[in-house]
């Protein structure tokens, strides 16, 4: 019995573990990144060999590009 309960928890921390790494992975192909990480090709290959898929740079969109540096917007 108690072989039982502790292979059902190994189990369910590795589904947990493995669904998460999934999560993580998705969601930061699809965030705004800084120019400085644009071309990190080691972040692509993991990133591709965890979910599956290339990231679309078509939804991934430079951040801090309109800060107040850069902003033309500044009385």
């Amino acid at each position: 019995m108690f072989a039982i309960l502790i292979s059902l928890f190994v189990v369910g921390w590795v589904a947990v573990a493995l669904i998460g790494t999934q999560a993580y992975f998705r969601g930061e192909q699809t965030k705004p990144i800084h120019e400085r990480n644009w071309n990190s090709n080691s972040f692509e290959q993991l990133a591709q060999s965890v979910t599956g898929q290339a990231t679309d740079f078509a939804e991934r969109v430079p951040a801090y590009s309109g800060d107040a540096f850069s902003s033309g917007n500044l009385s």
